[in-house]
């Protein structure tokens, strides 16, 4: 997928209008975790560096239901983006009509606008194109930067692209290069960890990679309707009845394709779903009845060892376990640390294993990062996200 990028984008004295993804956590009018923000700095500093540039800036934060809601306004996240940019960014109370053009018209070169939550319109999120011609106004070039929003044809991340030249920023150009070749022609030993609570929610993953894969890794909730697809016990741990057969199925698939699958071997359960739980180990496949099994074992994490190490692509996408539960984040952290320690190019996509990442403190030592959660595992299904189909060259 070749994307029409913004370094070869001619930006002189232009306004270039970016869409970020400033969906950032707040608490207290306050940017409580400004990592997207900051993933974000790299192509406003190289459109800044440019001569003679105004920058407008949209996003959307939260989920606002009727309209403008205090609670979801960026003016918070303006004041953290002018700290660690280092130069004042203006705000404007609305991010279309007068307020917003006026806003705009009175830059000056190196000036930052901030516009006002754009899914205070409804008209956002249904990417209705009066709407995206009004954002389109504000700006002579347009430049997407939001992956974590690519996935959604809405007014600011798809029907702006086709009324100015259109351009992926850094971070969008970025996340396709570390993910499109999973897809296509990875390096092998290509080692796939797919964790999370449902099937359900991964399956189309699972089908897109096993072509390409070498070893598919399952923990996490996940893991037991495919333990229960072979015909182990899982006590009364999560289960999808209804994916047994698609479980099944996949199993079969992966044996004909070659590819090995790898499941846990055994357990630390509990007999409660609770933070509190005291961990029990069961050195065994099977869970006894009354027992929810919450992580992998320590024979699990020691067979994940060796082929994590052997890897030359790790694509990590959901958690082995609860890591939220202190108790039980064991597997979590351990397959961190190999992700991390791995010599191959390593990946970690998915919200919950992105806050693993961040949580154990390997995020540092990994390759990619992925900032975005659904945009991430829908381009893993291999599906086209609008966002960034709008910027092929």
């Amino acid at each position: 997928m070749a994307v029409r990028k913004v370094k070869d984008a001619d930006l002189k004295n232009k306004r270039v209008l970016v869409r970020v993804d400033f969906n950032v956590p707040l608490k207290d009018g306050t940017v409580t975790d400004d990592t997207r923000i900051r993933a974000a700095l790299p192509t406003l500093k190289h459109i800044l560096d440019q001569p003679g540039t105004r920058l407008i800036l949209m996003s959307h934060l939260g989920r606002p239901k009727d309209g403008p809601d205090p609670q979801f306004s960026l003016k918070p996240v303006a004041a953290r983006l002018s700290e660690l940019i280092g130069r004042p960014v203006k705000t404007a109370d609305d991010c279309v009509g007068p307020v917003a053009e006026a806003a705009a018209g009175a830059l000056s070169a190196g000036d930052i606008l901030l516009l006002e939550n754009v899914r205070f319109h409804k008209s956002e999120t249904k990417n209705d194109p009066e709407f995206a011609a009004q954002l389109a106004k504000l700006g002579e070039v347009y430049v997407n930067d939001a992956f974590g929003s690519a996935h959604r044809a809405h007014a600011s991340t798809e029907g702006v692209a086709h009324l100015l030249p259109a351009y992926a920023g850094l971070l969008i150009e970025k996340e396709v290069a570390f993910f499109e070749p999973v897809l296509k022609n990875p390096a092998k030993p290509f080692v796939a960890i797919i964790g999370g609570a449902k099937v359900s929610s991964k399956i189309a993953v699972l089908e897109s990679l096993l072509p390409n894969c070498s070893t598919l890794v399952i923990g996490g909730g996940m893991s037991y309707t495919f333990l229960k697809a072979q015909g182990h016990q899982i006590g009364k741990s999560l289960v999808e009845d209804d994916y047994i057969t698609t479980a099944s199925g996949m199993l079969q698939a992966a044996r004909e394709k070659g590819v090995e699958v790898v499941l846990p071997v055994d357990h630390s359960v509990a007999s409660e779903f609770s933070e509190d739980a005291k961990p029990e180990p069961v050195d065994s496949v099977d869970i006894p009845a009354e027992k929810i099994g919450l992580d992998i074992g320590p024979r699990s994490i020691e067979k994940l060892r060796s082929i994590i190490a052997a890897a030359r692509t790790v694509l990590w996408n959901g958690p082995m376990g609860v890591f939220e539960f202190d108790n039980f984040a064991k597997g979590t952290h351990e397959v961190a640390r190999m992700v991390a320690d791995c010599a191959g190019t390593t990946i970690v996509g998915g919200g919950d294993s992105v806050a693993a990442a961040n949580k154990f403190g390997v995020a540092e030592r990994i390759d990619h990062v992925s900032t975005g959660g659904g945009a991430s595992l829908e381009f893993l299904e291999g599906k086209v996200l609008p966002g960034i189909k709008a910027l092929e060259a």
